[in-house]
């Protein structure tokens, strides 16, 4: 049988609080944590004080419910947590200790091109010589499994060590993990913030990633929870805000970039990509057509004092590679994959500042030498 969590969510409404007789779901005592590995699942229930005289009892409930109602088969027995709130929660280990260096692609906004700068960055590393990852972390608008030609790739599980790790796709010299492998693409995502959040932690802490140079996370657009969750869950070395110049484009970047440098999530701004900063027509390659505007992208990372990584420019090869699945920057002589190429150089070069700036006591040599230099 398979388990997912709105199967347990249904479950556990038949277990009811004592004290009130309100089902625990709808009271708000089953918090967003519910995991699931195969038939073993996972989850914290929360009381409002320690000395909750229900607890015990309610665990137990909560236990039978499970198996009763979402399948005798699951693995519940002493998988059921207890919090109370108000608890200062302890602070999180970070995860992917094997992984080097950790960059964070983001956008104040939609239809900017996010992820076709996260995907083409990630096979320029790659063609750079570095060991590269991708992951999808737009849940609910999932693009990767397309830009790689990889709709139909369905993961499985390897065992490694004593665990059962999911085993990411492989392409282009690039892992990648996104939730669009394994929900059906012609359907909505319907979850809560919660059960996004979990989700993507699972593709990060349940897969086996292995040793990276770079990995490379494709964050959906805008200022969630999700964000948040990359912050508490890993080490991230730095951002690269994705805009183009227009200014609706531009006020939203601010946004972005205010949202790394803030004091709840305080990442490094690496710098800024200018995308659609010109449209180039194939037969015209000298041409340029400043459809969104002028330098736009330029001038915002002037006067914010952040590098300029990049200006990418519109031409039909970047549509048609993330239609096909194969990203532009595989064709490293064209137009648009010598200006991916320079992006990578450039993120490599910010990561190399931003890693001589920290203390002399925490400084590592976080970036293998580069066999094809």
């Amino acid at each position: 049988m398979t388990f997912y969590p709105q199967l347990i969510l249904d479950a556990l409404k038949h277990v009811r609080y004592p004290g009130t007789g309100t089902d625990i779901v709808s009271a708000g005592m089953v918090d967003d944590d519910i995991r699931i590995d195969g038939n073993k699942i996972s989850f914290s229930l929360v009381f409002d004080k320690p000395n909750d005289p229900f607890a015990k009892s309610l665990v137990k409930a909560a236990e039978q419910a499970v198996l009763m109602y979402a399948g005798a088969d699951a693995e519940i027995k002493g998988n059921i947590s207890i919090r109370f709130k108000n608890e200062i929660p302890k602070a999180p280990g970070k995860a992917l200790p094997q992984v080097e260096n950790i960059i964070a692609v983001s956008s104040g906004k939609g239809g900017v091109g996010k992820s076709t700068v996260s995907s083409n960055l990630a096979v320029a590393l790659a063609l750079a010589g570095y060991k590269v990852g991708l992951l999808d972390a737009d849940i609910f608008g999932p693009s990767v499994p397309k830009m790689f030609g990889l709709e139909d790739a369905r993961p499985y599980l390897e065992p490694v060590g004593d665990r059962n790790l999911i085993r990411p796709e492989e392409k282009y010299g690039v892992k990648m993990l996104s939730i669009g492998f394994f929900v059906d693409p012609k359907s909505a995502i319907l979850w809560r913030g919660g059960m996004a959040s979990n989700a993507l932690k699972q593709l990060i802490t349940d897969a086996n990633w292995d040793e990276l140079d770079f990995f490379v996370i494709d964050l959906p657009p805008g200022t969630s929870d999700i964000h948040l969750t990359m912050v508490q869950t890993l080490a991230i070395t730095g951002a690269v805000v994705v805009t183009t110049p227009q200014e609706v484009a531009l006020a939203d970047a601010r946004k972005g970039i205010s949202m790394f440098t803030g004091d709840k999530v305080n990442v490094p701004v690496l710098g800024l990509v200018e995308n659609m900063s010109w449209f180039t027509p194939a037969e015209l390659p000298e041409n340029k057509y400043y459809i969104f505007g002028k330098e736009g992208g330029k001038n915002l990372a002037e006067e914010l004092h952040i590098p300029l990584l990049g200006q990418i420019p519109i031409v039909q090869s970047i549509r048609e590679g993330g239609d096909n699945g194969v990203p532009v920057a595989c064709n490293p002589e064209s137009i648009t994959g010598q200006a991916f190429a320079a992006l990578a150089r450039k993120v490599v070069e910010q990561v190399k500042i931003r890693n001589k700036t920290l203390p002399e006591t925490q400084k590592v040599e976080t970036l293998k030498k580069n066999k094809h230099k």
